[in-house]
């Protein structure tokens, strides 16, 4: 280190070449600001000398960048990596800048983290055979129609401006000897122009990841690819028949939008599949099957919903011969919510479950025992609830003094942070508050909770349900629901507000929320909105909703009968 900093005090301070160690072969200089012609004397002092390896980082050119006749003649360097360049000069010719890198006739150029935005064709063939341009702002116009760099096998281009993966494909179609290129952490999207993708052949590993690409990424692939990563995009399915990757034999799905596994009809040689992270409720039992050269399958840390059809992936699992990677730690179920955090491997349902003929014929036998018993309830509960309905309906007055609450909340305790701190604050202050009935302060203890949710939906004016997909999971909600859909249809009167909290896929709606499925499709409800700008309209929408005079005073609990 003491030799480097000599030859380095020696040139910029009498600036004259001073001879350089012929032991010397690596040299890294660190926090560097000279003009820009003394750095390239200097550039061009150590490009004569015995150094085979140059790193500076952290460099600050100084003055304006002026045109400067480099002699790439007699030297001993194999690679240069230029980190963290800090260029002051705005205007300036890029020929006079890049065509000093470009035309290097060394194996290895590193240029990082400097801002770069642009990179000139080398004039003639090339012997770059690793180029890395990580961290950059270099664009899509990065070697078009370049056909000098035939003998690059290693190409980094992490975290730039690209866009377009057609471009990117037409940039490599001249590089014969291209093998790996890193295209991550770019804004990659495929543009329509995919049946003019153009890669070079010789392309065996490609990364995608971290990018904005569809699933019609799939149709804009080199086709001898062998590893491809294209985890962390928006790829949501993987479409058959599109491509034939008859080569790839490593493929990374992960952190995707994937609803299950894909299979092998493209990838006939597929041997390592990495699928974590994505959506996949039951993944497909036949994929063992179907990918039979699949050595190693990564499928952990998806919502898992432990069903029949998982127990049968589980126990295709169990006769593959340990193919699933971080079994049975990375593998939970998420649905139902009573098997919530349940490993796979702990997860087990009778034959009479999931056996549909055996399931018919039990239940068939046990329906005539179960007519017997609703009717029981129908006539011995129902009945008299009714009747009462029937009375109000009929004496109108008479319901206007029972209403004590503006309305009866009906949410998931997931969902309970935005009940407490978002609907009962904004509803219940400021002017125009209103009354809400919520079952922590309102139910009355000693009554059931079923007999407490009667008197509540009785006692309220209006029923407002928080809908998300935590709200379909949970029992009591479904029960609440159900006595709200009873006094809708008895008293034949609108009661029913729906709020959707978040989206709710049809595929977790459980088959006994066929009321909930029927009134989301044919009642308008309130959705939530994400932008702040649009909440004092909810909020009104919501009031104006609700807005009724109760004759009974504040304080009364929901359960308590006159």
């Amino acid at each position: 280190m003491s030799e480097t900093l000599g030859i380095f005090f020696c040139y910029c301070k009498l600036r004259k070449l001073c001879p350089l160690s012929s032991r010397l072969q690596n040299l890294t200089l660190t926090n560097v600001s000279v003009d820009w012609n003394i750095f390239l004397e200097l550039l061009q002092t150590i490009w004569q000398s015995s150094i085979e390896y140059f790193n500076i980082n952290n460099f600050t050119q100084l003055s304006n960048i002026e045109k400067y006749n480099f002699r790439y003649s007699g030297t001993s360097m194999k690679a240069l990596a230029l980190k963290n360049i800090l260029v002051t000069d705005l205007y300036f010719s890029q020929d006079d800048l890049y065509r000093i890198l470009a035309d290097m006739n060394i194996e290895a150029l590193t240029v990082a983290g400097s801002e770069m935005i642009h990179m000139l064709c080398p004039s003639s063939n090339s012997p770059f055979r690793y180029l890395n341009f990580i961290n950059n702002d270099l664009t899509d116009l990065l070697f078009q129609n370049c056909d000098t760099l035939i003998q690059l096998e290693i190409f980094i281009l992490q975290k730039n401006k690209f866009e377009s993966l057609s471009k990117v494909s037409s940039m490599t179609r001249y590089m014969k000897s291209l093998r790996y290129l890193d295209m991550s952490s770019n804004l990659l999207r495929t543009d329509g122009a995919e049946e003019h993708c153009q890669w070079t052949e010789s392309l065996k590993e490609l990364d995608l990841s971290s990018n904005q690409l569809t699933e019609s990424v799939f149709g804009c692939l080199p086709v001898n690819v062998n590893k491809l990563d294209l985890h962390n995009n928006q790829i949501s399915s993987v479409p058959q028949g599109i491509a034939e990757l008859k080569s790839l034999k490593e493929l990374n799905l992960a952190s995707n939008r994937l609803a299950d596994l894909p299979g092998c009809g493209g990838f006939s040689a597929l041997e390592i599949l990495n699928m974590e992270m994505n959506s996949i409720l039951t993944p497909s039992a036949d994929f063992f099957e179907s990918c039979q050269r699949v050595r190693e399958l990564e499928a952990g840390h998806n919502p898992f919903k432990c069903s029949c059809e998982l127990q049968a992936f589980v126990r295709l699992e169990r006769q593959s011969g340990g193919k699933l990677s971080g079994w049975p730690e990375a593998y939970v179920c998420e649905y139902p919510e009573d098997l919530k955090g349940t490993q796979l491997k702990d997860f087990h349902l009778t034959e009479l479950a999931c056996n549909t003929t055996l399931l018919l014929v039990t239940a068939l036998l046990l329906t005539l025992v179960l007519v017997g018993v609703v009717a029981f309830l129908c006539i011995y509960l129902d009945v008299p609830w009714y009747t009462k309905r029937r009375a109000w309906h009929e004496c109108p007055e008479e319901r206007e003094t029972v209403l004590q609450f503006h309305a009866f909340i009906s949410y998931s305790e997931r969902d309970s942070v935005w009940v407490k701190t978002e609907l009962i604050p904004n509803l219940e202050k400021g002017e125009g508050s209103v009354q809400l009935c919520q079952h922590e302060r309102n139910f009355v203890p000693g009554k059931s909770i079923v007999e407490n949710i009667i008197n509540c939906i009785d006692k309220s004016y209006k029923s407002i349900f928080v809908l998300s997909p935590n709200f379909v999971q949970s029992e009591w909600c479904h029960y609440e629901l159900y006595f709200a859909h009873h006094k809708l249809f008895s008293e034949n009167c609108n009661s029913l507000i729906l709020i959707l909290l978040e989206p709710i896929p049809p595929y977790i709606i459980p088959a006994r929320y066929h009321k909930l499925k029927a009134l989301m499709a044919k009642r308008t409800y309130l959705e939530w909105p994400k932008e702040r700008s649009k909440r004092a309209l909810f909020w009104a929408n919501l009031r104006a909703a609700i807005n009724i005079n109760l004759p009974v005073a504040e304080g009364q609990r929901c359960g308590e009968r006159d």
